[in-house]
């Protein structure tokens, strides 16, 4: 997939959730990269290249305070070719930028990965 095709549908992802959602992201930004550096592996303590799809860097909002102030903005990047390798249609991937967007998001917002695996195993309740 072109890479401007692919950060359309980021920005689509990110569109397309709910305004009240929306509105809270600050000193945010989204990036789109081919692949997770080996450091941002190492930070998550994987290996395999093809397993990081998305990630989130900064302090979360539920962890911020009144000295958060002043700093470089967050992070989202989403990984283009691992989502790609692991997806076999363009309706695929759409679905999975979806699902990876929203995953960083939460971790944004302060979610932990326990907290996501357990809404994602329960279907998004």
């Amino acid at each position: 997939m072109q890479r401007e095709t692919f950060e359309e549908l980021v920005a689509e992802a990110v569109s397309s959730l709910p305004e009240e959602f929306r509105e809270l992201l600050d000193n945010v930004e989204i990036f789109v990269e081919d692949w997770p550096s080996k450091e941002q592996l190492k930070n998550v303590g994987l290996s395999d290249r093809h397993e990081l799809l998305g990630l989130y860097e900064g302090t979360p909002i539920t962890h911020r305070d009144q000295s958060y102030n002043l700093v470089m903005p967050d992070s989202i990047t989403i990984f283009q070719k691992p989502l790609e390798a692991q997806c076999r249609s363009t309706a695929g991937i759409k679905r999975e930028i979806i699902r990876t967007v929203k995953h960083e998001i939460a971790h944004y917002f302060g979610m932990d990965e326990d907290r996501l695996d357990l809404i994602e195993n329960r279907g998004g309740s």
